[in-house]
């Protein structure tokens, strides 16, 4: 049997993923570990090996469009296999599908057409065999069991007869359109029961919603609104899809509160402009440069991390039977690159020194810009930052990035009227906001973990203690 390649799992949110490029094609000689394409995930962009030598068929993954994880991509044949091009040249037409009608409109008009199996011409794929002895992609399958379709009934296009979601697809289409246009009305496909959409001459366009409606929802809906001409559709890539997905699960099961204080900067940027002075020189392709140059943003990562380990009950995670309490502070940073953003982790960070931080920070924000980061280098954490503070954002409330419990959000630093011993001073002031899970962390523990941060960015010489 030839070696199938599968589209992997390689994010731990990915259901879907893209092939950006194949670098074997179709008929080429492949050894175990070469690299056979790139996918690009939501967040990265990663490197596919070979899962055995042999030559390259089937090459069903097309460059730059959705794959679910596990749907096949090619097939690898070893020497002594024998192949031929009828598996995938030969599409195999679809057996007609016998269609009943009830004689009487469900609600809104809408005729239900249930499906029936019909037997399959003997010689076809699935003649004889029952529904669970087809070969089936589990995709084609779940689309034929909403579609209330027999798998028998049909004619696989991939391999060895495999019956595959474009199978399926095209199975429904052929009933849509070939069996009941005369009979369009209104509705959708679901589970056992086909609703025909009403063609373009029958259709009436919906009333505006009234003020006090619930959102409109669907891209129909909204389109409506406006005039022809007057947009244009960008289609959602991956990563906004993901990041909509997550944003909306995080705001829906987490119950977040927040607590907000200020921060007095000056000791803070006094001891970086020391710090960033006293770097060693390194010689490098451009010449000599510091070995590192702090921001501000990599001394709050170490007083987060800091401040975890001061307040241990707050590393924690939420999970329905039990609190997971961290051993070490691994902080993500929020990183905007193009389409979104992601939140690369900087490791043990209570452990790492300023210099390293910044080095470490720089390389993986470089890495994230360009989609090379690894998934263990951006999935999990224990809690994150997030800075908007070069953007001048004095400040805002970030959504808490599960499995995290708390997140970060910092603003700019400014000048700030400030009353010391009974005067008015000028201080660098610097806002802060921790976004906080209720289920893990209560609120004076939420208190207690703020103030720890606030002592450290106060007093900053403790980060090098």
């Amino acid at each position: 049997m030839p070696t199938e390649v599968i589209l992997p799992k390689v994010d731990m949110d990915m259901a879907t993923g893209q092939i950006s490029r194949w670098f074997a094609e179709e008929g080429a000689r492949v050894k175990k570990g070469d690299v056979l394409f790139e996918i690009e995930t939501d967040k990265a962009a990663m490197e596919i090996d070979a899962p055995a030598s042999g030559t390259l068929r089937n090459v069903t993954g097309k460059e730059r469009v959705d794959i679910p994880v596990g749907e096949p991509v090619a097939w690898i044949y070893a020497d002594d296999e024998v192949y031929s091009a009828e598996t995938t040249q030969n599409k195999a037409s679809i057996s007609p599908l016998a269609v009943e009608m009830s004689a009487k409109p469900t609600e809104g008009g809408a005729v239900p057409l249930t499906s029936r199996s019909v037997a399959p011409p003997s010689g076809l794929p699935g003649s004889g065999q029952s529904q669970g002895a087809v070969r089936a992609t589990p995709l084609a399958r779940r689309l034929a069991r909403e579609a209330g379709l027999n798998l028998s009934a049909l004619s696989g296009s991939g391999p060895y007869g495999r019956i595959t979601k474009a199978d399926v697809e095209a199975a429904i289409s052929s009933l849509l359109e070939g069996e009941v246009s005369a009979k369009r009305t209104e509705g959708v496909v679901s589970k056992g029961t086909v609703y025909l959409a009403p063609s373009p001459a029958e259709a009436t366009p919906p009333d505006l919603p009234a003020a006090g409606h619930p959102p409109l929802k669907g891209e129909g809906d909204v389109l409506k609104l406006f005039a022809e001409g007057s947009y244009e559709l960008v289609p959602h890539d991956n990563m906004r899809k993901t990041i909509a997905r997550r944003l909306v699960e995080a705001k829906s099961t987490i119950p977040h509160f927040y607590l907000t204080l200020d921060c007095e900067l000056d000791a803070l940027l006094a001891l970086r402009t020391q710090l960033n002075a006293a770097a060693p020189m390194r010689k490098t392709d451009k010449g000599e440069v510091p070995a590192y140059k702090l921001s501000v943003n990599d001394m709050v990562i170490k007083a987060m991390a800091m401040a975890l380990m001061a307040v241990p009950d707050a590393n924690a995670s939420w999970t329905e039977n039990a609190m997971v309490k961290h051993k070490h502070a691994d902080v993500g940073v929020a990183v905007s690159i193009p389409g979104g953003l992601i939140t690369p982790i900087i490791r043990h960070a209570d452990e790492k020194t300023l210099s390293v931080i910044s080095n470490e920070m720089k390389d993986l924000a470089s890495r994230a810009r360009n989609r090379k980061l690894k998934p263990e280098e951006y999935q999990g954490g224990t809690t994150a930052v997030s800075n908007l503070g070069m953007f001048g954002v004095k400040d805002f409330a970030a959504v808490i990035n599960p499995p995290h419990a708390t997140i970060l959000a910092v603003g700019a630093g400014e000048e700030r009227a400030v009353v010391k011993k009974g005067e008015i001073k000028i201080a660098t002031v610097m806002s802060v906001t921790l976004s906080t899970d209720h289920r893990a962390v209560d609120g004076a523990l939420g208190a207690e973990l703020l103030g720890a941060f606030k002592r450290l960015i106060e007093n900053p010489m403790g980060m090098l203690v």
